[in-house]
């Protein structure tokens, strides 16, 4: 790069990260739709057996059976949902937007396709050979690949809030904006725990990030991005315990209550889609890509090439997508208001502020300081926020304390200022414990003590004359 015009002596210029991308972009039309039919070959065989492992894992989980009609062991059972969903009545609503109505499944279906084209399947050379054409393992890359990512990540949360509004209908519209809320929340702290491994590998480029994990993956290097990204995407994809766009309990099915058949089919499969891709995301970002574990790679030379990185890549994959089917069957679904706290109030400033340690750390290493300097400061850093944390609740606590009054000690959790239970004291409704009795709720009288009246209207003094006088 050429010097800064009109500055005397300046260095050059020189680029945050070094990606060659000069292998992408040269393949002919004909390899380029086979690497894109492989793509999306790639998600619907993962979508298809992901169903059935789900209901053949949380069956497990469960002590019951789980699917063992359709195919070997069960194995067709999602080609066959997939058969009964197609031959399933169309309906349309009647109040429905009819153009937003039928376009918004297509919305949230296509960009979760999208995001697998700058997905590395193996290294970034020329790995392999196509009918006799060698070509690397991934349809394309950018320099700014995982900006590409986020950006077809916020397009889909479209699809469902159209799908919500144009219904006409009051649930699916409130399934649509959780769902939009719960997104926003989760797509900032996802958004910072990519930055750290921005700043570690010095580039945007999915290849690049996985080539820089040479040594060590960044799920070593960055636990706390990997632990905020394992939240933000389970958050992301709208799965259990944040399944609050879908929680059948209040909100009957929401922002896809009104939809049947292929247009429902399509949101379903939009969901496990995500669930590939961002799995597929997660283990190219921390878990060295399609660098083949630990264990291999030290003993077999030939484990990072040819055709062996697309198993490695999809064991990964595999291993985050029963993470996925273990949260469904181990965890309840958490409240709106805990949902919406975890992601504003807990992922959000950890995620600040782990990338503010984590660039703190680089520009110190750029400066050459010691590893054991490194530590001391940060270790010093955590101590000082710990304690200014404690300082803060300790005199807030005392503030109150002044302002309330003292409960009685011998009236156990739940007592008001004077002794009595009270279900409401800590902000959310609590049980009695023995010894303890709820307050009496106000009731109607029973029926049979009331006054009957008759059906045309209120009982006059004429009307009860007439009739005692019959």
């Amino acid at each position: 790069m050429s010097p800064v015009p009109g500055a005397a002596g300046a260095l050059p210029l020189t680029p945050l990260a070094a990606e060659d991308l000069s292998v992408f972009g040269t393949d002919p039309w004909w390899l380029v739709a086979i690497k894109a039919v492989f793509c999306f070959a790639f998600l619907m065989i993962s979508v298809l057996f992901a169903i059935v492992w789900e209901r053949k894992v949380v069956g497990w989980m469960q002590l019951r059976i789980g699917p063992n009609r359709t195919g070997p062991w069960g194995m067709l059972q999602s080609l066959a949902d997939g058969a009964k969903l197609m031959l399933k009545e169309d309906l349309l609503v009647k109040r429905a937007d009819k153009a937003v109505y039928i376009i918004a499944p297509v919305v949230a279906a296509i960009p979760a396709f999208m995001a697998i084209a700058v997905i590395p399947f193996g290294p970034a050379g020329n790995e392999i050979s196509v009918f006799g054409h060698r070509t690397a393992m991934q349809l394309t890359d950018l320099p700014i690949a995982m900006l590409y990512i986020l950006a077809t990540a916020s397009v889909g949360i479209y699809g469902i809030v159209l799908a919500g509004w144009s219904s006409g209908s009051t649930y699916p519209l409130l399934g649509g904006l959780r769902s939009c809320a719960q997104m926003i929340s989760y797509e900032i702290a996802m958004g910072a725990a990519f930055a750290s491994v921005f700043l570690y590998s010095g580039s945007m480029s999915t290849s690049a990030i996985v080539d820089a994990q040479n040594g060590r993956w960044y799920i070593v290097l960055l636990p706390v991005s990997f632990l905020l990204y394992i939240v933000t995407m389970v958050g992301e994809t709208n799965r259990a315990p944040f399944d609050m766009p879908e929680s059948e309990g209040d909100l009957v099915g929401g922002f896809n209550t009104e939809y049947s058949s292929i247009k429902f089919a399509m949101f379903m499969l939009a969901e496990y889609v995500n669930m590939v891709t961002v799995s597929s995301v997660a283990a190219t970002l921390f878990l060295g890509g399609w660098r083949a574990p630990w264990p291999i790679s030290t003993f077999w030379e030939g484990a990072n090439h040819g055709w062996w990185p697309i198993l490695w890549l999809v064991v990964k994959v595999q291993l985050l997508l029963f993470f996925f089917i273990w949260l469904r069957g181990s965890l309840p679904r958490v409240r709106y208001d805990q949902l919406m706290k975890l992601g504003w109030k807990v992922l959000i400033p950890v995620s600040v502020v782990w990338l503010m340690l984590v660039a703190t750390v680089r520009v110190l290493r750029n400066e050459n300081y010691d590893y054991a300097q490194l530590l001391l400061w940060v270790v010093a850093a955590v101590v000082v926020i710990l304690l200014v944390t404690f300082l803060v609740d300790m005199y807030r606590d005392r503030g109150r304390g002044a302002d309330e009054p003292e409960p009685d000690p011998d009236a156990g959790p739940g007592a008001g200022a004077d002794g009595a239970f009270d279900p409401m004291a800590g902000g959310y409704p609590v049980p009695p414990l023995p010894g303890q009795t709820l307050p009496p709720v106000p009731r109607r009288r029973p029926r049979g003590e009331r006054e009957l009246v008759p059906s045309g209207g209120p009982q006059t003094d004429g009307e009860g004359k007439e009739g005692s006088d019959g």
